[in-house]
């Protein structure tokens, strides 16, 4: 497989993943009943088993300092 195919179709699936992970999380800020100032944990993981691949990425969203 070239590298462009390779990019391209990595690019897809992490549009998908962003759009898909945007609204969800969105949605479920909506429903919930926050705490003034209280950042919330965040964790995302990608995994590819059949690459032996588990990657995980913390954080936390302040909506007091979205910058």
């Amino acid at each position: 497989m070239q590298q462009e195919q390779i990019d391209m179709a990595i690019r897809r699936f992490l549009k998908e993943v962003g759009i898909t992970s945007h609204r969800a999380l969105a949605e479920a800020l909506e429903r919930a009943e926050l705490k003034e100032g209280q950042p919330i944990q965040l964790t995302m993981t990608l995994e590819a088993p059949a690459l032996g691949l588990r990657h995980q990425i913390t954080g936390e969203l302040d909506l007091n300092n979205p910058e």
